[in-house]
């Protein structure tokens, strides 16, 4: 390769980066494709190119790419991560490992590589080690976000409450919510005569959960309590002890004056929540006695009442593994006897019901907003779902619930083990996921339905 054509691949290489920072992946793409036609051995222009691949789903060329990069240039510890990311993607977590681990050789001060790691060996049950891993990434750069976030999830997931939630401040998602709100971020002053405005955040069920600290506040003598939340929400929360005022997201703000707002998740850091001081007084939410007389006549008239979802939202990091593959993974919950199923799946999944050997009544599809939810939930029996924000409006309505769990990144909420949750006492079980086989558990989810199924009802 002569000269002439390393300068060109260069110059094309650079313009390609500045097409990627942009935002124009295509054009970026066809910079790096002729940078690597002029000079074939440009190990960065095959390394960016593989970024781009990976992010446009195409996993198997962007591979090849990082470990042509690593081939023709083996000491750039960045790719090492970047294949290992895309490794741990697939699943592939021993490759995964050792590509982290080449990243960490060439540069032991690497906090995004010890960080990776840490998430990796989460993710596979070995937490021990993934916590070393995030706490050596903080020793290199101790305002490391990502590390302190997933530190996080590890501790919580614990039961380790008190740094746990202090780490999870570490979470940066909420910057157009701060331009928005006209007061500053509470910092845990003194809550006496003040108007404090709850901030919406992340899910459904998130809001579902943590939306019962709007009462915590109110007993600390706060003044006024509003809080925002998604405009499904907004009825339901119209019944939440504690509110003033429930403001939809789709609405503009009020002209109204607040001292402080804050994100609803970092609630519990700055109530101080340990695992036996959760505020878990349920019911905390309540149905609407008008809706639930609407419904009421579309219910199953006999026999156990149980409603189902399958599936949570398909945008959520997690849904493939926490998500049935159909409703028809259910199918032998059908041969219990006594039982009328009734589905709730709302969105993705809701043209499944009902499923060949078990018949569901289906009010998924005629469902507008949580509060019709609610209405039916509360006429429910039981209701069984997988980790979704059904499960958490089940427990603040106090009723019986069964939460399937994977076992692939099981959420921190649900702990690390145990069939009982501390934030639904008493009405929610666990059920767990083992190696990833959801056969098992629905096997013991008619077993248990069977014999609730038979017990007397008065």
């Amino acid at each position: 390769m002569n000269t002439t054509d390393r300068i060109a691949a260069e110059t094309l290489y650079f313009e390609g980066n500045r097409r990627m920072a942009e935002g124009d992946a295509v054009t970026a793409d066809v910079y790096f494709r002729d940078a690597i036609r002029r000079a074939p051995d440009f190990a960065e222009a095959h390394a960016n190119l593989a970024l781009l691949r990976e992010r446009a789903g195409q996993t198997a060329e962007a591979e090849a790419l990082y470990r042509r990069a690593i081939v023709l240039n083996p000491d750039h510890a960045q790719v090492h991560l970047n294949l290992g990311a895309l490794l741990a993607g697939g699943k592939r977590f021993a490759e995964a490992e050792a590509a982290y681990r080449c990243a960490l050789e060439l540069d032991p001060h690497y906090p995004g590589a010890w960080s990776n790691l840490g998430v990796l060996l989460a993710c596979i049950k070995r937490e021990r080690e993934a916590e070393e891993c995030y706490r050596q990434a903080l020793v290199f750069e101790p305002d490391h976000a990502n590390a302190r976030f997933n530190l996080a999830y590890l501790l919580l997931r614990q039961g380790r409450y008190r740094e746990g939630w202090s780490c999870l401040e570490a979470r940066d998602w909420y910057g157009v919510l701060a331009a928005r709100f006209p007061c500053p971020r509470w910092q845990g002053e003194r809550v006496a005569g003040k108007a404090l405005l709850i901030g919406i955040e992340a899910g459904h069920g998130d809001m579902i959960q943590f939306c019962r600290y709007a009462a915590m506040v109110k007993e600390q003598g706060a003044a006024r309590v509003d809080l925002v939340c998604h405009p499904a929400l907004k009825t339901l929360f119209e019944t939440l002890a504690g509110v003033d005022d429930v403001i939809s997201l789709a609405d503009e703000l009020p002209a109204r004056h607040w001292d402080f707002w804050v994100p609803a998740l970092s609630l519990p850091f700055h109530c101080d929540t340990r695992v036996d001081t959760i505020p878990a007084r349920l019911p905390y939410l309540s149905a609407d006695p008008e809706r639930m007389a609407r419904w009421a006549p579309l219910l199953p008239t006999s026999g156990l009442r149980v409603g189902l979802v399958w599936k949570g939202n398909p945008r959520f990091e997690n849904d493939a593994d926490r998500s049935l593959p159909g409703l028809q993974t259910l199918a032998p919950l059908g041969t219990v006897a006594g039982v009328g199923f009734v589905s709730l799946q709302k969105g993705a999944g809701e043209e499944e019901a009902p499923a060949p050997g078990l018949a569901v009544t289906d009010l998924g599809s005629r469902i507008d907003d949580f509060a019709d939810t609610a209405a039916i939930v509360a006429q429910l029996d039981l209701v069984i779902c997988v980790d979704t924000a059904i499960a958490h409006l089940a427990g603040a309505l106090g009723k019986p619930v069964w939460v399937l769990l994977p076992w692939f990144k099981t959420d921190w909420r649900w702990r690390a083990a145990g069939d009982a949750s501390p934030w639904y006492p008493g009405v929610m079980r666990l059920f767990r996921q083992e190696a990833g086989d959801w056969a098992p558990v629905v096997e013991r989810l008619a077993d248990e339905l069977a014999a609730l199924s038979a017990q007397p009802r008065f």
